[in-house]
């Protein structure tokens, strides 16, 4: 199968590795040249045979606005365009519209696998109509992980980006207990030894996890973390998982506290924070801050 890929990062880049590896064609452009296969997004359309798939996997709001836009143009009646990018579930019902006026299929796509996806695979939950999901399913088949996991047609349009909005939400609560934990062992005399106390959770727990391996190497690299700042970002699916939860009726105590942390972590150099950010650095490859 053939498909256009926009925006090659650290995600996009990845995944055009793992879909070639697969058997299909993939042509990809980014704004930089030297990981771009074609100089613009006119070029990528021209290389593809109709009906085509473009994948657009550039930052949420007026970038994937911008992109889709100029696809809007550029492309035909029967091509299908797919972000899979972290873009707000209403501005999903957006795109499908303007799309669709012109005979375009759009489907939405939650990614989740950050650096470790090329490798491990990504789990896919997709928000689309079954016409234009289901000739996608070759290319949903090679980004998955092996086995009979990870990858759900989550329902229509929004389903997909809605989905993966509430697993980062569950994400950030997740990460919040393991630093909690973290800091008070670090607090007391008696434990002498944080990094194997985190490390023999590994196995035969109830609290066993990916995110709680991934501690384990980050505290294996730095035992202490002491060469970070106490600093963390929020994504943004974060927000907007506690405004859907207040539309709708919906307690969200813990990710709501996990968020806000996040803000308490700004003004001060947070240990849990410290956690935070080696969390995210080891699954998402995100920058984290050096201690000064």
């Amino acid at each position: 199968m053939q498909l256009g890929l926009i925006g090659l990062g650290k995600m996009g880049g990845n995944m055009r590795e793992r879909i070639r590896r697969a058997g299909h064609t993939v042509v990809g452009y980014d704004r930089n040249p030297e990981v771009s296969d074609v100089g613009s997004l006119a070029e990528l359309v021209e290389r593809l045979d109709g009906p085509r798939t473009v994948w657009v996997m550039v930052p949420a709001g007026a970038a994937t606005q911008s992109v889709v836009d100029e696809l809007a143009e550029l492309l035909s009646p029967g091509d299908t365009v797919v972000d899979g990018g972290n873009s707000r579930w209403t501005d999903d019902e957006k795109h499908a519209a303007e799309l669709g006026a012109k005979g375009i299929g759009f489907v939405d796509a939650g990614v989740s696998g950050g650096v470790w996806g090329l490798q491990n695979g990504y789990a896919l939950m997709v928000g689309g109509d079954a016409e234009h999901v289901e000739r996608l399913q070759p290319i949903f088949e090679a980004l998955k992980p092996e086995g009979p996991y990870g990858y759900v047609h989550a329902g229509k349009v929004g389903a997909g980006h809605f989905s993966k909005m509430v697993h980062n939400g569950i994400e950030y609560a997740m990460m919040q207990a393991y630093a909690e934990g973290w800091e008070l062992l670090e607090k007391v005399d008696s434990v002498t030894s944080v990094r194997e106390v985190f490390r023999s959770w590994q196995e035969g727990t109830v609290i066993r996890s990916w995110l709680l391996d991934l501690a384990v190497n980050a505290l294996d690299e730095d035992e202490h973390l002491q060469k970070l700042r106490g600093y963390a970002e929020d994504s943004g699916e974060g927000r907007w998982t506690v405004e859907a939860a207040i539309d709708h009726a919906v307690p969200l105590p813990a990710i709501t506290a996990s968020l806000f942390t996040r803000f308490a972590s700004r003004q001060d150099d947070s240990p849990q924070m410290k956690m935070i950010a080696a969390l995210r650095n080891q699954f998402g490859g995100h920058a984290v801050e050096a201690k000064q």
